[in-house]
């Protein structure tokens, strides 16, 4: 795999939803104009798949025919998968950027750990490439207009100037109408978890079986939180990164008798 020597910036989009979603037809159209657009993406939806990959069974990828120049491949894997294998096989460079999404629902606080936008994107990361994640906030209805508009915006930026070695960065945007967009905030993942309801039935059979469903709560303050700012009707962008070592607690640590 090369290194992209050309003046010409070269995008991956990847996403969770799969190929044929709306969303990530959405996200290229809005960043077509930035550069060398290729989309590499799971065929069928892997939502809340996290950072899974395939190692024991080999991957298919067909051709997406929605996609110009036959740069659109459906990978029968994850979205970890599609970028691995977009950057070690299908693009002829590493690209200069990485676009994953856009989501159809947030991607806040306890979601970063789940969702399998977040994890392409850190992939991304992990890989040395320039790395966002998009995703939109639902509850209004699906609409992708403010996250279309802002992802040229911020993938130019980043294009431009770069992020630090193993930082990428999470962007949830509201879906409220244009006018009722207050800005952008810089925010921090919002201390948050799953209440989860579990429902035990049974079928025709006597087999019992389970219907779980889950409820995000905020377990901390959400001052200054990507949870806070889209409720405010603000896009929120959440630098992150991967390291995940409490290095407070290593001294604490060293005074235990182990």
């Amino acid at each position: 795999m090369k290194a992209n020597n050309s003046n010409i910036k070269t995008i991956l989009i990847v996403n969770d939803d799969g190929i044929y979603a709306p969303g990530i037809k959405h996200l290229y159209d809005a960043v077509s104009h930035l550069g060398d657009v290729w989309v590499v993406a799971p065929v069928s939806e892997k939502s809340g798949v996290s950072h899974a990959f395939t190692f024991r069974f080999p991957l298919r990828a067909d051709h997406a025919g929605w996609v110009a120049d036959r740069k659109g491949w459906g990978v029968h894997g994850t979205p970890v998968d599609a970028v691995k294998l977009a950057v070690r096989s299908i693009m002829p460079n590493v690209p200069d950027l990485v676009l994953s999404g856009i989501n159809r629902g947030e991607n806040t606080g306890v979601d970063l750990l789940y969702s399998g936008t977040v994890a392409a994107a850190m992939e991304g990361m992990i890989f040395g490439i320039n790395s966002i994640a998009f995703s939109i906030r639902t509850e209004e209805g699906v609409d992708f207009a403010n996250a279309a508009a802002f992802a040229p915006i911020i993938s130019k930026l980043v294009l431009d100037k770069g992020l630090p070695m193993g930082v990428f960065l999470n962007v949830n945007v509201p879906t409220c109408p244009k006018s009722m967009l207050n800005g952008v905030r810089i925010t921090s993942q919002a201390p948050s978890n799953y209440i989860a309801d579990v429902k035990a039935e049974s079928d025709e059979t006597g087999s019992n079986f389970y219907k779980m469903s889950y409820k995000k709560v905020l377990t901390g303050e959400g001052v200054g939180t990507d949870f806070e700012a889209i409720r405010d009707n603000y896009i929120s962008v959440t630098p992150v990164h991967a390291k995940w070592t409490a290095c407070e607690m290593i001294p604490v640590l060293k005074e235990w008798e182990l």
